[in-house]
């Protein structure tokens, strides 16, 4: 019984070593990862102006972590580590810091905040989505998470993206989409980025439409997803219509056949497609 019990009392050693090993193992490419984002930071500051946000790259890089992902670690735990390790070297690389709306819910955002860029980069907490877009309009780089529905009393906040040096929608969170995700608010990012970083899967458009009524909700469900506030200036509605690239067309037609008129339309921003998994 003493040569089995110190059989196994070995082999607890050998695996933890193991585990040591391996933390010692993810720690050192880490540190390595860094290394070349500081040679990024050189050949950027020599190649390339403009964000360090990179909306397309990170949209591909989750979906081959959620396509390669098995074995026991929740993918919750596998997502957020990623993610903090994407914001955490984009901040290295150009520190910024996250603008934040409280309006809809405090908790729910800051636990999207904090699950999607860790604790490292800065938060900012704003009372509606507007002072948001204020300070990110304002900022060199800084992020904005606003929610992506109607908020009570908001207005069209996405009316300030319309001009062209305004930031803009560059992402959609959370990405990957599926049941009880942790951070499950769902938010608008933006930002500026580059145009050749955008991912235009899905594309945001500003609009503002006379003759809103219910019916025109249930005209468009089925091809975008849209958030509508009142306005009263065209007795109709502002409206923020997220549908896939090149859709816009038949929101419009829906629209028009069904007696409502299309005042204005303008892009301001576009993300990726929401990647969904079954759980």
């Amino acid at each position: 019984m003493a040569k089995q019990a110190h059989q196994k009392e070995a082999t607890l050693a050998d695996l933890r070593r193991e585990i040591d090993r391996i933390d010692a193992a993810m720690h050192g490419l880490l540190i390595e990862r860094g290394e070349i984002i500081d040679r990024l930071i050189v050949t950027k500051k020599t190649q390339e102006s403009g964000s360090a946000f990179r909306p397309a790259r990170e949209a591909d890089m989750m979906r081959r972590l959620v396509e390669r992902h098995h074995g026991n670690l929740p993918l919750d735990t596998v997502e957020s580590i990623w993610r903090v390790i994407i914001s955490t070297f984009t901040y290295v690389q150009a520190p910024f810091s996250v603008h934040a709306d409280l309006a809809a819910g405090d908790a729910a955002m800051r636990d999207s905040a904090r699950f999607h860029f860790g604790f490292t980069v800065p938060f900012v907490a704003h009372m509606g989505a507007a002072s948001v877009v204020e300070a990110v309009t304002e900022s060199k780089g800084d992020l904005g998470l606003v929610p992506a529905f109607a908020v009570a009393g908001a207005g069209p906040w996405w009316a300030a993206l319309e001009f062209t040096a305004a930031p803009k929608i560059i992402a959609r969170l959370p990405f990957v989409q599926r049941p009880d995700h942790p951070a499950a608010m769902p938010a608008f990012v933006i930002s500026r980025a580059a145009a050749d970083a955008m991912v235009t899967e899905t594309e945001v458009w500003s609009m503002r439409v006379s003759g809103w009524r219910a019916q025109s909700a249930a005209a468009v469900a089925t091809s975008a997803e849209v958030i509508a506030v009142p306005d009263r200036a065209f007795d109709g509605a502002a409206l923020l219509v997220s549908v896939p690239r090149g859709g816009i067309d038949a929101v419009t037609k829906s629209l028009v056949q069904i007696g409502a008129s299309i005042r204005s339309a303008a892009l301001v921003g576009s993300h990726a497609t929401r990647y969904t998994v079954a759980r």
